[in-house]
């Protein structure tokens, strides 16, 4: 068990993530992220003889290869020198260090792997098991309004758990999202999930006045919790997905809330839809990142034509 920080190390661990909450918006994941890839480097240097101080180019590299050998990822790798590097910025920024040690190394990359997706076979076994699975009606009418809200807008799963209810009010055609950054974006609902919202606020509306009438405090949030959060939880609607691809006969480790959202983009390109819209309703800074799903659909043409061709070889 790693001894606990140097009182320097934790405070300008503690310093440099509200720098990134207040001056960079960073949201709480990615500062959570900074924080143990941060705290794990202290420990590593801290073991070597070494301080946030001292630490030179040298260490950082040693540290890297450690990583390399202890088995972590190629991506883990990256985003641990990406933490060092910004966390070293910011120090001779402040004037903590005189020079950044590890800006001049050049990191692992990542490996860049097309993004998992589904059939629209796959996702029709999904939507029907949200429709049937559970014990209780409250439960269906949630989690139908929650997998046809994320397959129609291709929302983040903290987006989805989070959308305020005044968000999804007098049945709305197009339903803002507040996604990374706290940016704002507006996404259009399709028919069949203006229906599922629609029949989940009156019977979540009923729901919440016979809580109010016993005392209860009422929720802003569209799919309200009792726990502390105030909403569903992420990890609990990704154990909710994982419970619905059983249901539904689908390979659960093919299923994640992010695979929606990849399913979301596949399809709409598949369907023609322009990837600019796409860039916008998923809420990518970058046109660079959308393209990615070109490359998805390219994939799957591949895979079409050698299993379906009259002179592909099936032998």
């Amino acid at each position: 068990m790693n001894a606990p920080l140097p009182q320097t190390a934790s405070r300008w661990i503690e310093t440099f993530l509200e720098a990134q909450a207040a001056e960079l918006d960073a949201s709480e994941n990615t500062r959570l992220a900074y924080g143990r890839d941060l705290v794990d480097w202290a420990h590593w240097i801290d073991r070597n003889g070494q301080s946030f101080e001292t630490a030179s180019r040298s260490d950082v590299e040693n540290y890297l290869i450690d990583c390399d050998t202890a088995g972590l990822a190629q991506s883990t790798r990256a985003r641990r020198l990406s933490s060092i590097k910004q966390f070293y910025r910011f120090a001779y920024e402040e004037g903590w260090r005189d020079e950044n040690p590890a800006i001049q190394i050049k990191g692992p990359g990542r490996q860049k792997s097309l993004p998992k997706t589904l059939s629209l076979d796959e996702v029709d076994r999904l939507l029907g098991a949200a429709q049937t699975s559970a014990k209780s009606q409250d439960d269906r009418l949630r989690n139908t309004c929650m997998m046809e809200l994320l397959y129609a807008t291709g929302m983040r799963v903290t987006e989805l758990v989070t959308l305020p209810v005044s968000a999804a009010r007098g049945d709305p055609r197009m339903i803002l999202v507040r996604g990374k950054g706290d940016k704002e974006r507006m996404v259009p609902l399709a028919p069949a999930a203006r229906d599922a919202l629609a029949v989940w606020i009156k019977r979540r509306d009923i729901m919440e006045d016979a809580a109010k009438a016993k005392g209860g405090a009422p929720s802003k949030f569209l799919f309200p919790s009792r726990g502390k959060a105030g909403h569903l939880t992420r990890h609990r609607f990704y154990m909710l997905i994982k419970e619905l691809a059983v249901a539904g006969g689908v390979d659960p480790f093919k299923v994640t809330p992010h695979t929606l959202r990849h399913a979301f983009a596949t399809h709409l390109l598949a369907g023609g839809a322009d990837l600019r819209a796409i860039q916008t309703m998923l809420g990518h800074a970058d046109i660079s990142t959308t393209e990615i799903y070109t490359h998805v659909l390219d994939e799957r043409l591949k895979e079409l034509v050698l299993e379906k061709h009259p002179l592909a070889d099936n032998e």
